[in-house]
């Protein structure tokens, strides 16, 4: 019995450090791709000897494997929650659109290593994608049709297939980031402005209000709602935005 503290004090010691390992990780490879990174930079930054990263993960591929699992993990628990909210399939639609915007915001690293996946995919690569897909992405997506379709039969939602609620969703977050290189040459503001960001993030919503619903003063009721108990994240620091000073 005397030892059994000690082995549990040991156990977690080695959860924490894998969890500091992994957080370096993330950092690095998101920064530059499993090619580029460095795994002397990854046990500097966790603050370990180098060894002890391949004592836990045997190989820099598999703790990149790791480190992408980790992250696209929290990511899917994040919008499942948004799923799995107590609210009508229109409130939770709003919301879900609003946790996509905040992710693009807050989870630049995630967003980073799902572009370099896409890449590698394009390439002829095997990579990580078609696990994650099945793991994080394929979950999320069964939950999104069938949350339409239940607004869809309530009378709440306007009548169309799932998949194009879907891309009205959650597409016009991921035209806007892409398309900033471009769009601030063309408008007398900057894109990434975190004012201006402000402002699209309540046009989104109170766009879909308009958009999506059966009933549009429902529709805004419920887009004033979600928008009033979910203020823009305090984390959304821009960090890996390129922002242009006039």
């Amino acid at each position: 019995m005397s030892n059994q503290p000690t082995h549990e004090a040991a156990l977690d010691r080695a959860a924490e450090t894998k969890t500091r390992i992994l957080e370096a990780a993330v950092r690095e490879f998101s920064e530059h791709g499993l090619a580029g990174a460095r795994t002397e930079q990854i046990a500097s930054a966790a603050g370990v000897n180098k060894a002890l990263l391949y004592y836990y993960f045997e190989s820099k591929e598999k703790l990149y494997s790791a480190a992408l699992e980790m992250v696209s993990g929290r990511v899917r628990d994040r919008s499942m929650a948004v799923f799995l909210l107590e609210a009508s399939p229109g409130e939770r639609l709003l919301r879900v659109a609003l946790e996509h915007f905040d992710r693009i915001l807050t989870q630049r690293e995630f967003q980073s290593l799902m572009q370099q996946e896409m890449m590698r995919l394009r390439k002829g690569e095997e990579g990580e994608l078609p696990i994650l897909v099945k793991r994080v992405f394929a979950p999320m997506y069964a939950m999104l049709q069938s949350m339409v379709r239940e607004g869809v039969d309530a009378g709440e939602l306007i009548k169309t297939e799932w998949l194009q609620m879907m891309l009205a969703t959650l597409g016009p977050n991921v035209f806007y980031f892409l398309s900033a290189p471009m769009l601030r040459q063309v408008v007398d503001f900057e894109p990434f402005d975190k004012e201006v960001l402000r402002t699209r993030r309540v046009a989104l919503v109170e766009f879909l209000g308009q958009a999506v619903f059966v009933d549009r003063q429902h529709g805004a009721e419920l887009a004033a709602r979600v928008l009033a108990d979910s203020p823009m994240p305090d984390n959304a620091d821009l960090k890996g935005f390129e922002v242009k000073k006039k």
